[in-house]
């Protein structure tokens, strides 16, 4: 028996929009643009009596409510589309100066759109505004009018920009906060109080908590991490924004994740009371404290991060007394281990300190990226407008000019889109003026609506856009005829076909969105005179070969997208930072003989290092901002893009490791540890070097390593024969070197869910 939500669709109408519409941020813009654009279009048509006004108007408020949303306070967001509406004034006057003749035209395009295109490399309000500003431009050069027209275009947009900037504050005001701020602040106060408990139930006590509440407490911590995990997906294209703080907090997923995973490796053993030294419990405590400090700034990103940064720093510190404190606490005295118990009885001696350590570091790594979080809002709205990242260099033009130059290369997937995006608009406008078509504005729009960085993508957009336009032609066509000559009721239909076409591409698919607006535009042009279905027809014809221009386009230049440049980020961002991996390993390595200056450090292999993850930033940035359907689950590659944080990671912490080391113990014979040091960096290291080549193509993915019993038995071997002083005591030499393998074995548990992510049927081959 069917149930009465089936028989009542209106009731479970609000219901089945949170559903395909996470945060009903689709249906707010289309609610504000259903009301806004047919009053702006009823106000300059019937009052004004312009139609140029009604047409700016009425595109300027479909252009600057629908098709952008700027994130950041109300006044951020306002200062924005202040800005788009000075760049929309400008843009319509260089069109309508250029469409005057077909040549310039044509050159004015391709260099606008170009402009247009490839500024988002610097800023993340430009990227989002990439459409609603080629749509300023796109609308005056493809249709030629005199000079004396061009104060009632701007007249149009000017009443468009400023309706725009009165519903954005008070016409269901978008929420600051971003989707995923709240439930990563639950995860860290979650994996905070775990901590607590946990650290008390090791160190026991009278008031000590038990194991159940320590239980408890791990599964909160579980289920915090799921929804956070169930947050990220449910949009499945971008859930969060473009800009620098959106773009961390996607990075934080996985960084929770992992950190989550950690915690529960740290849970009391079931089997009774672990051993925590008091070291060992201060650094836990403190990375407690700091994740509570770090969710408090999740939740409030414009407070101080005075108290978070002081806090790190007493995890530092606590974390460099809990190294200085672990050197005589191997157990040399015992004999040799001859059995594989042995050997991991004697490595798990160390094993809550080098756990604590591991905590610490992830800990400092994620208070670090909300640390970036909070300064990214902090940003002034000129800061965020010019790309400014927080903490980067001072002059704000300078740091634009930097991301700009450091794009124009040829593989560089922003300059391929703006090139190809700047290649098609340019082949339509000739094309429009070639075939003197009478809609030549549905050409670009169909040109640009469907343009994508693949050609696969851009194909089957082509025909979802066709798709949709026959459909909503149709339906466009019969709705007129029935109509006939009451016209009138043209004004009410309007509001609704905003609103459903707003709501579709979101809620419905890309080819319902292009049938509501076909519709929209269908009633807009026969409202005030006798209802005409023919104009439909144009509108498919016209659509029919602005698509046409960009599959030809997607065809060849550079057909691949976006996804392919990720995975080319990705191989050199791994490869990079295996080989600093490598190279941290192998200054422990020299450490162990002699005494290197600073200048025998890695820092040149972490440079680079770093730079590849910049660079790979950029790529998923990209990535995120292509639209249309991903061809890469977007999961996996944020998992494959996290573990480059996990491998920089490892690599910091056995530099630091060694780095802090004091007195070496001259004379001791190092030969074998030094042996098993540089056999297990190679096989982590190489590992990670042939995941490289797997992402671009070049080799099958490798399994996962397992343990290495015989390494292990030789590490400790070495540790008990060559690294002990003359009265029997382990150095703190032989601590460092445990740990070492400790944070390369930490590097090797990474491997089965990146292998996981990089399977061709899975993941980002």
């Amino acid at each position: 028996m069917r149930s009465a939500a089936c028989f009542t669709p209106l009731g479970g109408a609000p219901a089945w929009l949170r559903a395909h519409d996470p945060g009903l941020a689709a249906t707010r813009r289309a609610a504000r643009t259903a009301l806004v654009m047919p009053a702006l279009f009823a106000l300059c048509g019937q009052v004004f009596h312009s139609p140029a006004m009604a047409t700016y108007a009425a595109f300027g408020s479909f252009s600057m409510l629908l098709l952008v949303e700027f994130t950041g306070p109300v006044v951020q967001r306002l200062r924005a589309h202040a800005g788009l509406a000075v760049a929309w004034a400008v843009l319509i006057c260089l069109g309508t100066l250029a469409a005057r003749q077909g040549v310039v035209a044509v050159a004015a395009t391709v260099a606008v759109a170009f402009v247009v295109l490839f500024s988002g490399v610097v800023s993340s309000v430009l990227a989002g505004a990439s459409t609603a500003l080629l749509l300023a431009f796109v609308l005056p050069v493809t249709t030629p009018a005199p000079l004396s027209q061009l104060p009632e275009r701007l007249a149009g947009a000017g009443l468009a920009s400023a309706a725009a900037l009165l519903a954005v504050p008070l016409l269901w005001p978008r929420p600051a906060d971003d989707p995923l701020s709240a439930p990563a602040a639950r995860v860290c106060r979650a994996a905070a109080t775990q901590l607590r408990l946990d650290t008390s139930h090791l160190t026991g006590g009278a008031h000590a908590p038990g194991l159940p509440a320590c239980r408890r407490a791990a599964g909160t911590t579980t289920a915090a991490t799921a929804a956070l995990r169930d947050a990220f997906q449910d949009t499945p294209y971008r859930p969060t924004g473009l800009s620098a703080g959106s773009r961390a907090l996607v990075r934080l997923v996985d960084e929770l994740t992992w950190l989550s995973a950690i915690v529960q490796d740290n849970a009391p053993p079931p089997g009774g009371h672990a051993r925590c030294d008091p070291l060992a419990r201060a650094v836990r405590l403190t990375a407690a404290s700091v994740l509570e400090l770090t969710a408090a700034l999740l939740e409030e990103p414009h407070g101080s991060p005075v108290a978070l940064r002081a806090r790190t720093a007493e995890l530092r510190e606590a974390m460099s007394r809990m190294e200085r404190g672990a050197t005589a606490r191997l157990p040399v005295h015992l004999p040799g281990p001859d059995t594989e118990p042995e050997v991991l009885a004697f490595l798990s001696t160390l094993d809550l300190s080098f756990r604590a350590q591991e905590l610490g570091f992830a800990t400092l790594q994620i208070a670090d990226n909300v640390d970036l979080v909070a300064a990214a809002e902090r940003r002034s709205w000129a800061e965020r407008l010019l790309g400014l990242e927080p903490g980067g260099p001072a002059q704000p033009l300078a740091a634009a000019r930097e991301r700009a130059v450091a794009h124009l290369r040829p593989n560089s997937v922003w300059l391929h889109n703006s090139l190809r995006g700047a290649a098609g608009l340019g082949i339509a406008v000739a094309l429009v003026q070639l075939t003197g078509v009478q809609h030549s504005f549905w050409v670009l729009l169909g040109t640009l609506s469907v343009l994508r960085s693949n050609a696969l993508s851009t194909g089957q957009n082509a025909v979802r856009a066709l798709g949709g336009t026959l459909v909503g032609s149709v339906v466009g066509a019969a709705l007129l005829q029935l109509i006939g000559h009451h016209g009138t009721a043209l004004w009410f239909l309007l509001p609704v076909a905003v609103l459903v076409a707003g709501i579709a591409p979101a809620a419905v698919s890309f080819a319902a969105g292009q049938a509501a607006f076909t519709i929209t535009l269908a009633i807009l042009f026969n409202i005030g005179q006798n209802p005409d279905w023919h104009i439909v027809l144009l509108r498919l014809q016209d659509i029919g070969l602005g698509c046409a221009v960009s599959v030809l386009v997607g065809l060849f230049f550079w057909p691949r997208g976006a996804a392919a440049a990720v995975d080319r980020a990705l191989a050199e961002a791994y490869a990079g930072s295996a080989r600093y991996l490598a190279r941290a390993v192998a200054y422990g390595v020299r450490r162990c003989g002699n005494r290197p200056s600073a200048a025998d450090a890695p820092l040149a292999e972490g440079l680079e290092a770093a730079a590849a993850a910049r660079r790979l930033d950029d790529a998923f940035r990209s990535f995120l901002a292509e639209r249309g359907a991903k061809p890469v689950p977007l999961a996996d590659l944020t998992t494959l893009v996290t573990g480059i944080v996990g491998l920089r990671l490892a690599a910091d912490a056995v530099l630091g490791l060694w780095q802090r080391a004091d007195e070496l113990h001259a004379g001791t014979d190092r030969a074998q540890a030094r042996l098993v040091l540089l056999s297990a960096a190679g096989r982590v290291s190489g590992w990670y070097r042939d995941l490289a080549l797997s992402l671009t193509g070049h080799t099958a993915v490798r399994d996962p390593l397992p343990r290495n019993p015989a390494a292990e038995a030789d590490l400790v071997e070495s540790v008990r024969e060559d690294l002990r002083d003359d009265e029997g005591r382990a150095s703190d030499t032989a601590v460092r070197i445990i740990w070492t393998v400790d944070h390369l074995n930490a590097a090797r548990r990474l491997q089965p869910g990146l292998a996981a992510a990089a399977a061709p049927g899975d993941g980002a081959a």
